[in-house]
């Protein structure tokens, strides 16, 4: 018998390898697993496989996990390991783990970390970081804290002026490229840029990376094109800014307005602000042959959309529309003042600034779905920790919204699962439900690719050799709910997020 490339013998050598002591049960904790000396081996048994990596579906199937890999697939003869917890899941759809591309507040450890699990988020990619975060990594990775995997970013490079009072601010070169090498020492898996970097500084970060072997991602800069960020190695651009720039007729045009703009360093979101007035206006000369060029850029160059649309559409609607989110009992008290303060700089008010707002946002929408099917590649990714962005709840809106936008189901799944690894460079099959793969595997009461909506209706979750179950989730609830009222760690900062 050969399912999927796992043969009976090839099983059992995977069983023996697990040893005699396989037992029974699934097991959690907000702390270290229990019965560390034991091997749980849970097998679901009945269901559909939703393989995002193949874009293939396999019906009535069985999966073995152990060791905090899939051992087996295969059909309802696959041979199952004594003592083995079988789930049996008729009518149940298995999708791979999924994953958030941009994520702020890792450092509140009882909710951020448990929020993602329980909603199926098994990784996610920390978007400022800082000590503690990489304090938190070693933590998790040592068993002492339930959480899922982090890419960490540096603390982020700005300059010479920037709305975020904790900025890393630059305004040499020579800062630049040291800047650069402080968040490589520092353990940064890559370097974060935001949009005050002029052309100058940009190439200093750029030429600093590249000397060093690391990546930088963020936000395209206000002065320099988009398509010229790529070709220095910009990996990510995060939240469609530059996007409506660089596909209008008017750019150029655009541009200059841009460069004549004063700026008073007292108040610099005035300035930024307002950058993104003249993005707005671009959209309305959107053109469909810049936006192929771009993407053949991005393309070549390697550069990846993270476009964030649940916080867009948040920024882009009235902030009465959120006010009174049951949600917000998921988060430290201080959330509800502090998005409070962000909103009302942000939100449209009048009629006619809603009007323009929710035209601009739809118009954004179909930006980001022609660059997918133009080819450059998309990264499911929330910016949870702006107002009304919730860790974990809001990686199902993501998926919602990218549908709206014109991708399919499968391909939005992607965008959070086989795309995410395809992403980091794993080779291990990451991100699919393939033998050896990691058992980041979220089970669904209805099929995703009928209704993407289906991916809120999460039976279970298995990741780090454990399975949450509907009852822990429904627990793990409640123990955020009671962590959010805990005083706020002592040095931890408020930041504003990006």
């Amino acid at each position: 018998m050969r399912e999927n490339g796992t043969s009976r013998r090839e099983f059992l050598g995977w069983l023996s390898g697990i040893g005699a002591a396989a037992v029974a049960g699934s097991w959690l904790g907000s702390g270290v697993a229990a019965a560390a000396d034991s091997v749980a081996v849970p097998v679901l048994r009945g269901v559909t496989l939703v393989d995002t990596g193949g874009s293939s579906v396999r019906r009535d199937a069985t999966m073995v996990l152990g060791e905090g890999r899939i051992l087996a697939v295969g059909g309802r003869d696959l041979p199952l390991p004594a003592g083995a917890e079988v789930f049996d899941l008729p009518g149940k759809y298995v999708i791979p783990g999924l994953w958030d591309m941009h994520v702020h507040g890792a450092f509140l450890e009882k909710v951020t970390l448990p929020l993602c699990l329980l909603h199926g988020v098994v990784g996610f990619r920390e978007m400022w970081g800082f000590p503690q975060h990489h304090d938190l990594r070693r933590r998790i990775e040592a068993g002492e804290v339930f959480g899922p995997r982090l890419i960490i970013g540096s603390a982020i490079i700005d300059g010479p002026d920037s709305v975020l009072p904790m900025a890393l601010i630059v305004r040499t070169p020579e800062q630049a490229r040291q800047a650069v090498r402080d968040s490589v020492a520092g353990g940064a898996d890559f370097v974060k840029v935001y949009p005050f970097l002029d052309r100058v500084l940009l190439r200093a970060v750029a030429e600093e990376c590249r000397v060093l072997g690391v990546r930088f991602a963020g936000h395209a800069s206000d002065h320099v094109p988009m398509s010229e960020s790529s070709s220095l190695g910009q990996r990510t651009f995060e939240h469609m800014y530059g996007l409506p720039l660089a596909t209008s007729t008017r750019e150029g045009e655009l541009r200059r307005r841009i460069a004549g703009m004063p700026l008073d360093p007292a108040d610099p979101f005035v300035w930024f602000k307002g950058v993104r007035e003249i993005e707005r206006e671009a959209a309305g000369s959107y053109s469909a042959v810049k936006a192929r060029v771009l993407a053949h850029q991005l393309r070549r160059n390697g550069s990846w959309q993270s476009p964030t649309l649940v916080a867009m559409r948040v920024f882009s609607s009235p902030a009465e529309e959120f006010a009174g989110d049951e949600r917000m009992k998921y988060l430290p008290p201080f959330y509800k003042e502090y998005w409070a303060g962000q909103l009302a700089r942000w939100a449209p008010v009048t009629a006619e600034e809603i009007r323009q707002q929710r035209e601009y946002f739809a118009a954004r929408l179909r930006m980001v779905a022609e660059q997918h099917r133009f080819g450059v590649g998309t990264l499911l990714g929330t910016d949870s920790g702006n107002p009304y962005v919730f860790p974990g709840f809001s990686v199902h809106e993501e998926l919602e919204l990218l549908v709206r936008a014109g991708l399919s189901p499968m391909d939005a799944l992607r965008a959070g699962t086989s795309e995410v690894a395809r992403f980091l460079g794993e080779r291990d099959g990451a991100g699919t439900l393939r033998v050896g793969q990691r058992a980041d595997v979220v089970v669904l009461d209805g099929d995703p690719l009928a209704s993407i909506t289906n991916t809120r209706r999460i039976h279970l979750v298995a990741t780090r050799g454990r399975v949450i179950t509907a009852a822990d989730r429904v627990r793990m609830l409640a123990e955020v709910e009671k962590a959010a009222l805990e005083p706020p760690v002592a040095g931890v900062a408020r930041v504003a997020c990006c």
